[in-house]
């Protein structure tokens, strides 16, 4: 095969319709845009959140505080749903946590809460951990790596 034979699957891409082309197409004369107008003209319309003039809703709205867009956004997870959801002498990652369905892919990591028991031997690398989960999570015999 050359790069002269490669074409595209059938049925994937279409022709663009024609504007302006007179009978039977039904794009005629105007194409379209019908009689004349800000949108009728070629470079016409307005920018994204223009509302003709009046106060933009953005502007009307009060705006308080401070918010970080460089924070990171971590799921909280307590030792019961742990206990519950891992066997003895697991390995709890993030991707552990995706698959038992106790985070979703869209969080930046994952810290341990303190709150429950914990019965079960387990190594847990997390994002975070509170000075209560690290502490359980040792005394039950495993191990709280930070990532």
């Amino acid at each position: 095969m050359k790069l002269h034979e490669l074409s595209p699957a059938a049925g994937s891409t279409t022709v663009g319709k024609r504007k302006g082309r007179g009978v039977g197409t039904g794009n005629g004369k105007t194409a379209g845009r019908g009689h004349k107008g800000q949108w009728a003209r070629s470079g016409g319309g307005v920018r994204p959140g223009f509302e003709g003039g009046q106060m933009p809703l953005t502007r009307r709205l009060p705006k308080r505080g401070f918010h970080n867009v460089f924070a990171k956004n971590y799921c909280e997870v307590n030792l019961t749903d742990l206990n519950k959801a891992f066997e003895d002498g697991c390995e709890v990652t993030f991707e552990a946590l995706i698959e038992k369905r106790l985070a979703t892919k869209k969080m930046d990591g994952f810290r341990v809460l303190g709150s429950g028991e914990l019965t079960k031997k387990l190594t847990v690398k997390a994002n975070g951990f509170t000075a209560s989960a690290k502490e359980k999570i040792e005394a039950a015999g495993g191990k709280a790596e930070e990532v």
